[in-house]
């Protein structure tokens, strides 16, 4: 039996959330629904203007792989997640924060001066989060900090497609499947964004490799793939990169293709007030549920539960004791 369940991968940043209005957004040039990569003058900006907002806003770890380890690590996987964060207040609440959920990480090194990543998700009252992200030190996260021992005693390596806009970044994922490969530890990739297929497809395809065992995506970044709009075509494009793979289809719940099968997994219905880490914990409690002996219809019935009570509150992340409520319903 391997060591860990999930080895992830990916940006380390202190998530700052701002409930604001479409009026709002648009006065400030963001554009909504997406992730915008900013330098730390953009973030200031928009921070300085958003100071009457601040009463309401909440801190938290974040980052897409990092949200979907610790949503794993809370239903009850053993998880590793490789990041990188300075030696600054941010980087100390980021690493104590993902320690205080259970997940293994490398605490114990000197960590370089510099500025943790942080994101500004903007939730607006439709529920879409608009992110504006200034990776900080996050991009340079590189191969030094790939842990090969703990990533070839794990059953899955996910990695979040964020890092396709770091070269360093990108380079460092490419390592880690190849490691992951050679130790037949089976790989993971989310698109993690519409941006992300759109404009930086052909570094996507280099973390791809040859194909990964699954993906991650939503149908946006599904059609975006298969420059389509046929969900059927998006379908037969994953299928050629990728053994299985899962497709959220928002309220509608989801698409899950386990190699023979593709199975219509139910929605849930909710009043949604932010979508913020929905895909995350989507990912997180799908791939607890394969790594723990679930049918991917069933890990998909769980993930697509979990993501559902996401959206229903403000905040990428559910209440520790809230997991282990959902696998007692799920299982009943």
């Amino acid at each position: 039996m391997k060591k860990y369940h999930l080895y992830g991968i990916g940006a380390a940043l202190v998530d700052t959330e701002i409930e604001i209005n479409d009026a709002e957004l648009q006065s400030l040039g963001v554009e909504k629904g997406l992730m915008t990569l900013v330098d730390a003058a953009r973030q200031q900006e928009l921070l300085d203007k958003l100071s009457g907002h601040m009463v309401h806003a909440k801190l938290a770890s974040g980052g897409s792989a990092c949200n979907s380890i610790v949503a794993a690590g809370y239903f009850g996987a053993n998880n590793y997640y490789s990041c990188k964060v300075a030696n600054d207040e941010h980087g100390h609440f980021f690493m104590n924060d993902i320690k205080a959920a259970g997940v293994d990480a490398d605490f114990n090194s000197a960590k370089a001066n510099g500025i943790t990543g942080k994101c500004l998700v903007l939730v607006s009252p439709d529920a879409e989060r608009s992110m504006n992200t200034n990776l900080g030190i996050s991009e340079t996260l590189a191969v030094s900090e790939i842990n090969e021992a703990a990533l070839a005693a794990s059953t899955y390596f996910y990695m979040e497609g964020y890092l396709v806009t770091s070269d360093s970044g990108r380079a460092a994922a490419i390592a880690g499947r190849e490691i992951a490969e050679r130790n037949k530890v089976k790989t993971a990739l989310s698109f993690s964004d519409p941006g992300m297929v759109s404009f930086f497809r052909d570094g996507l395809k280099d973390m791809l490799g040859n194909g990964v065992d699954l993906i991650f995506c939503n149908e946006a970044e599904a059609l975006g793939w298969a420059n389509s709009e046929s969900l059927d075509e998006a379908v037969a494009a994953l299928k050629r990169v990728a053994k299985t793979f899962a497709i959220t289809l928002g309220a509608k719940g989801a698409l899950v293709f386990d190699g023979e099968q593709l199975h219509e997994i139910s929605g849930h219905k909710v009043t949604a007030v932010d979508t913020n880490g929905a895909g995350d914990m989507f990912a997180g409690a799908f791939l607890y549920g394969i790594t723990n002996g679930y049918s991917y219809a069933k890990a998909g019935a769980l993930a697509s539960r979990a993501a559902a009570e996401v959206v229903s509150q403000y905040g990428p992340r559910l209440r520790g004791p809230r997991h282990q409520e959902l696998l007692s319903e799920l299982n009943r």
